[in-house]
C-alpha cells in the first residue's frame, strides 16, 4: 500500500476499461486518484469502486472526479489542472483517453471524424501533458499510452488498414512522449511511452474487429447490396452482435425494412429477400471479426491479448522511482505481436530520367519560410523543362514572399484547408490545364519556436493543421478527382492510375542540432509514416488500384542540408510509375542505412 501513498494520480478516459484499471490499481497501492472523462454516469461508477479498494486498503486516499472533460476541450483540461493545483502537487499523468475513431477506407473516412480522432489521441495527450507538467513537481511522471501498429523497426513501417486518424495520431504520440522527455528535464519530470499491444477490451471486440470486418463487405458489396446499402445497414445490424437471437431477428427486420423503405421497394417477397441477406451479412461480419481475433492471437507467443489489469500493472510498474529514471524518455514496446510486413521504407530510389510530355504536376504547398520556396521553384521548374505542366496552389498561411516568388508558374493563393474551395480548384485545373497526373503537397519545414510544452494552444493546434489534419483533407480531394464517387463505390478504385507525393518537414540543418529540435520535427514525421502505409494499404491491397501515396522525408539525423536534386530524382521516380510494384513508400532521401 505504501508505494504510492500521498501520490496525486490523474488518468483520462478512466471511466471504464484500461482507464479505470488503471485507476484501480494505484488506489490499490495508495495513491489519490482524479478521473476524469466525457460522461458523468461511468464516472460516478468508477468512483464507487474506488472508494473501495481505498477502504480495503486503508490509504485514505481521495477521489476527484472531473466528468464532462473532454482531453480535446483546452479549457476543461486547463480549468480541471488549474483546480488540482491549488489542492497540491499532480505526481502522475496516465494519458489513456482515446477513441476507436472511424473504421473505414481513407476516401471515406469523414475529414471531421478524422480530425476529431487526432484531436483527442494527439492533441489531448499534448495539453494534458503540457498543463500537468505547470502542477508538477520534480519527480513527476508523464505515462502514454499508445499502439504497438506506429512503431518502425528497420526497412519497415505497420500500417493499420481502416484506421489512418488512429495511427496518424498514434505515430505523433510516440514521438510526442519522447519529446516532452528532452522538454522537461530541467525540471525533473519523466515522459514514458507504452505500447502494450492488444488488450482484452469491448472496444476492441464490440467495435474495432466489427467495424474492420463490416468495412471488408463494403468494400466490394455483398450479394444482392451495393457497398452503399451495405453501409447504411451496417450502422443498424453492427449494435445487434452478441445479443440474443430475438433482438437479432427484429433488429434484421428492421434494417431490411428500413433499406427497402429508403430504395422505395414495397414488396413483401422482396423484403423477405433483403431480410435474409442482412442476417447472412451480419453473420459474415461477425466470421470476419472471430477470424481477424485469432489471427491477431496466432501472432503471439502464447496466444495471449493482454488483460486491462496487466496494462494496469505495466503503468505502475514504469511509475516506480528507479524504473521510470531508467526509461525516461522511451517508448516500450509492450508489443508481443509477431506482426510481418513488408518493407516500407528506403533511403534511395534509381536514377529516372524525366518524361512529364504534357502531364499536369499539381503542388500545393505551406511554404515556411525561403528554403521552402526554393525547393518549390527547383521542383516545378525542373517539371516544366522536361515538358511537364505546373499548377500551384499556395496556401494563405504560407509565408508572404511565396505568391511573389512562385507567381512565374500557374500558381494562385487560397484557403487550402477548405475541401470545398480544393474541390472547386481542382474541378477548374482539370477544365482548363487537363487531368492531374501527379499530387505533390510540400507541408513545409517546422517553424522556429522554443519548446513544444510551452505553446499556446492555438500554435499546438495551427501544427497539427498543418502537418497532419490539412495533408489529409487535401489528399482526399486529390483522391475523388482520381477516382469520381470512389468513396462510397470502392470498386471504382480498381486499376485506377495516380501518383500523390507528400514531403514532410526536413530535419534540423546545422551542426549542432540537438536531440530536442530532431524530437520536435519527429512529432509531425512521426504521424505522416504510418498514416502513408495505412493508406496505401488500402489502396493497393484492399481497393486493388494503382493509385500510390508516397513520403519524402528530407534531411539528415547528422543535419546536413537536403539535396533538392535528391527529391526531385524521388519524385521522377514515383510519377514514372515504376514504384507501384514496390512496397517501399516511404523515402529519407538524404539519409544512408546498410
Amino acid at each position: 500500500m505504501a508505494k504510492f501513498l500521498n501520490k496525486t494520480v490523474v488518468i483520462t478516459g478512466s471511466g471504464t476499461g484500461i482507464g479505470k484499471a488503471i485507476a484501480i490499481k494505484f488506489a490499490e497501492n495508495g495513491a489519490n486518484i482524479v478521473i476524469m472523462g466525457r460522461r458523468r454516469e461511468p464516472l460516478e461508477e468508477a468512483a464507487k469502486e474506488l472508494q473501495q479498494a481505498i477502504s480495503k486498503c486503508g490509504s485514505g486516499a481521495f477521489v476527484r472526479t472531473y466528468p464532462g472533460v473532454d482531453v480535446s476541450d483546452e479549457l476543461g483540461v486547463s480549468r480541471m489542472f488549474e483546480d488540482l493545483s491549488s489542492k497540491g502537487p499532480v505526481d502522475i499523468v496516465v494519458n489513456n483517453a482515446g477513441v476507436s475513431g472511424p473504421v473505414t477506407c481513407f476516401p471515406n473516412s469523414p475529414i471531421d471524424d478524422f480530425k476529431g480522432t487526432v484531436s483527442i489521441h494527439l492533441t489531448g495527450t499534448f495539453w494534458t501533458s503540457a498543463q500537468a507538467a505547470k502542477a508538477m513537481k520534480p519527480g513527476g511522471k508523464i505515462i502514454t499510452i499508445s499502439t504497438f501498429f506506429t512503431e518502425e523497426r528497420p526497412f519497415e513501417q505497420r500500417p493499420y488498414r481502416f484506421r489512418s486518424p488512429y495511427t496518424a495520431a498514434q505515430g505523433a504520440k510516440n514521438r510526442l512522449a519522447e519529446a516532452i522527455s528532452w522538454e522537461l528535464t530541467e525540471k525533473g519530470i519523466i515522459s514514458i511511452a507504452t505500447n502494450p499491444g492488444p488488450v482484452h477490451s469491448d472496444r476492441i471486440y464490440k467495435t474495432v474487429y466489427p467495424k474492420a470486418a463490416a468495412e471488408f463487405m463494403r468494400v466490394s458489396g455483398f450479394e444482392s447490396f451495393s457497398p452503399e446499402d451495405v453501409e447504411v445497414i451496417n450502422s443498424d445490424i453492427l449494435p445487434l452482435l452478441g445479443e440474443d437471437e430475438a433482438t437479432v431477428a427484429k433488429g434484421i427486420a428492421h434494417a431490411a425494412a428500413k433499406l427497402a423503405s429508403a430504395k422505395s421497394i414495397d414488396s413483401a417477397d422482396r423484403i423477405k429477400e433483403m431480410e435474409k441477406t442482412t442476417n447472412a451479412l451480419l453473420m459474415k461480419i461477425q466470421q470476419i471479426a472471430e477470424k481477424v481475433q485469432k489471427n491477431t492471437s496466432k501472432m503471439i507467443a502464447d496466444e495471449q491479448f493482454l488483460s486491462q489489469q496487466q496494462v494496469a500493472e505495466t503503468v505502475m510498474m514504469l511509475c516506480d522511482e528507479n524504473i521510470s529514471r531508467i526509461l525516461n524518455g522511451k517508448v516500450i514496446p509492450g508489443d508481443r505481436v509477431f506482426y510481418p510486413v513488408k518493407p516500407h521504407i528506403a533511403c534511395s530510389v534509381p536514377e529516372t530520367k524525366p518524361d512529364y510530355n504534357s502531364k499536369v504536376v499539381l503542388f500545393v504547398v505551406d511554404a515556411t519560410d525561403e528554403y521552402d520556396i526554393a525547393r518549390i521553384e527547383y521542383l516545378a521548374q525542373n517539371i516544366e523543362n522536361s515538358r511537364g505542366k505546373t499548377v500551384i496552389l499556395i496556401s494563405k498561411t504560407s509565408t508572404p514572399q511565396a505568391e511573389q516568388r512562385l507567381s512565374k508558374f500557374h500558381s494562385h493563393v487560397m484557403d487550402i484547408t477548405s475541401q470545398e474551395n480544393m474541390r472547386r480548384m481542382l474541378n477548374t485545373a482539370t477544365q482548363k490545364i487537363g487531368p492531374i497526373s501527379t499530387m505533390i503537397y510540400v507541408t513545409g519545414r517546422i517553424p522556429q519556436m522554443g519548446r513544444l510544452v510551452d505553446l499556446p494552444r492555438q500554435k499546438w493546434d495551427g501544427l497539427v493543421d498543418k502537418f497532419v489534419n490539412t495533408p489529409a483533407s487535401v489528399l482526399q480531394e486529390v483522391l475523388g478527382r482520381f477516382v469520381p464517387d470512389g468513396a462510397k463505390n470502392p470498386p471504382l478504385f480498381k486499376d485506377k492510375d495516380g501518383t500523390i507525393i507528400l514531403i514532410g518537414p526536413d530535419m534540423p540543418v546545422g551542426a549542432k542540432v540537438t536531440g530536442m529540435d530532431r524530437a520536435k520535427v519527429e512529432v509531425f514525421r512521426g504521424a505522416l509514416r504510418p498514416f502513408t502505409t495505412t493508406v496505401n494499404q488500402e489502396l493497393s491491397d484492399v481497393l486493388k488500384s494503382k493509385i500510390r501515396l508516397h513520403l519524402v522525408l528530407p534531411g539528415s539525423v547528422d543535419g546536413t542540408e537536403s539535396s533538392n536534386e535528391s527529391v526531385l530524382n524521388a519524385i521522377n521516380y514515383f510519377s514514372s510509375g515504376r514504384a507501384v510494384s514496390n512496397s517501399e513508400v516511404i523515402y529519407y532521401p538524404d539519409e544512408t542505412r546498410s
